[in-house]
């Protein structure tokens, strides 16, 4: 059974537990199953380890629900960080720790980046040449097998990357194609992808390739799915104002399904029935008042696929 479900958006709930408790009421009333939890929005982890006594809080609130549960880590984790490679990967391992002691089954990575978001402000921009991009990914898949075999009963799930005007490529999940190759290097049962719909989109538009090709080609490796609409035109780094940009409909706008122009009904129905997890709806919180008429539509779209 796929279940539908809606994350929980880490800004939006800003390390109150009070909003975490009152996000994950309201979800429940939308009809939502399962949830998606922001570690980074929970205040769990400071400094590469988990907080236990904050821990033993957020684990009596969802004991308060009977969602199914997955992990997004810290959107800045990236094990190919060459300052603190150490820290970011304590912060990965404290991730997928929290994802064992809630029985979460899914921990979402972003793959390493060769040019970290939070660099794109500094100027210029160095990318690093091809024999350091290859010493850079050996790097990651070498982290990820061994936290793999720590977790084997955890799937961390690998996310396609958007991409952006102007720095672009400055990760190789921006390509369907080396995502894949990646996950078969790093031969691990339990490392797979996550299929970000709306980043799928955009790259597609970006760097010209059939959408449902790549969707086919990649299909057998897809655990988890993150699903959101936008009209799949990219902008610059520094272009993140949504109100902005919707007028012209350009951004990774995180919208829900039916807003945009993304086919989602026909990546659906490509991934069905051979695919088992979760449709989880990664809308932004401007649009929190549209989760159950969103969970509906999916729902809806997978049962016409039985």
């Amino acid at each position: 059974m796929n279940l539908t479900g809606s994350k929980i958006d880490g800004t939006r709930i800003d390390g109150s537990l009070d909003k975490l408790f009152r996000d994950l009421e309201k979800i429940r009333d939308m009809g939502a199953k399962a949830v998606e939890l922001p570690i980074h929005g929970l205040d769990a982890i400071f400094n590469g380890k988990l907080r236990r006594e904050r821990l033993e809080k957020i684990v009596n609130i969802l004991g308060n629900f009977e969602f199914q549960y997955s992990i997004h880590s810290p959107n800045p984790l990236n094990l190919m960080d060459m300052d603190l490679p150490e820290l970011h990967k304590d912060v990965l391992l404290a991730t997928l720790e929290f994802a064992r002691i809630i029985r979460a089954k899914i921990v979402v990575l972003h793959p390493g980046r060769f040019l970290p978001e939070e660099r794109f402000f500094i100027y210029p921009v160095k990318n690093p040449n091809l024999s350091q991009k290859k010493k850079m990914l050996e790097k990651e898949a070498v982290i990820l097998q061994s936290a793999a075999r720590q977790y084997p009963d955890i799937f961390i799930a690998l996310e396609n990357a958007r991409p952006y005007l102007d720095l672009s490529p400055y990760t190789y999940a921006e390509s369907i194609q080396e995502l894949k190759t990646q996950v078969i290097n790093i031969n691990r049962e339990n490392v797979k992808i996550n299929l970000d719909f709306g980043h799928l989109y955009m790259t597609s538009v970006f760097y010209q390739y059939d959408l449902m090709d790549a969707v086919i080609d990649i299909r057998d490796l897809v655990v988890h799915t993150h699903v959101h609409d936008n009209f799949g035109r990219a902008v610059h780094h520094y272009e993140k104002i949504q109100t902005h940009q919707l007028p012209f409909g350009r951004g990774d706008s995180h919208m829900p399904p039916g807003f945009g122009d993304l086919p989602i009904k026909k990546i659906i129905k490509t991934l069905l029935p051979d695919y088992k997890g979760m449709f989880m709806l990664e809308l932004r919180s401007r649009y929190f008042n549209d989760i159950k008429e969103s969970c509906n539509k999916i729902k809806s779209i997978v049962d016409q696929c039985f």
